[in-house]
């Protein structure tokens, strides 16, 4: 019985997973969909980093910003993510001595 109620619960969560990864390859999405879709990646880390930088000291969340905005500025100069994320740790690290 327990068997069969493993097998399920395996199913039930593969299943919605599954049909997505054989339909999305034979649909035609507009050119806006694509740029919306292309988006989300970013919003989504986004999200996910800046509570973070807020909370580096949240007696004084301009650190964190800084941090970041150092962090988004080597980013942009193209360097390598390890160098970028040594960048803000430094700059925080700096700014709150």
């Amino acid at each position: 019985m327990i068997l069969l109620i493993i097998i399920g619960m395996s199913l039930a969560t593969m299943i919605p997973r599954i049909i997505p990864a054989f339909i999305v390859d034979k649909l035609q999405f507009r050119d806006w969909v694509n740029r919306w879709l292309n988006a989300v990646p970013f919003a989504a880390l986004g999200a996910l980093i800046f509570p973070g930088i807020m909370a580096v000291k949240p007696d004084e969340p301009h650190i964190g910003l800084l941090g970041g905005i150092v962090a988004v500025g080597l980013a942009y100069l193209g360097l390598n993510i390890i160098l970028v994320v040594i960048g803000a740790i430094a700059t925080v690290f700096l700014l709150s001595t």
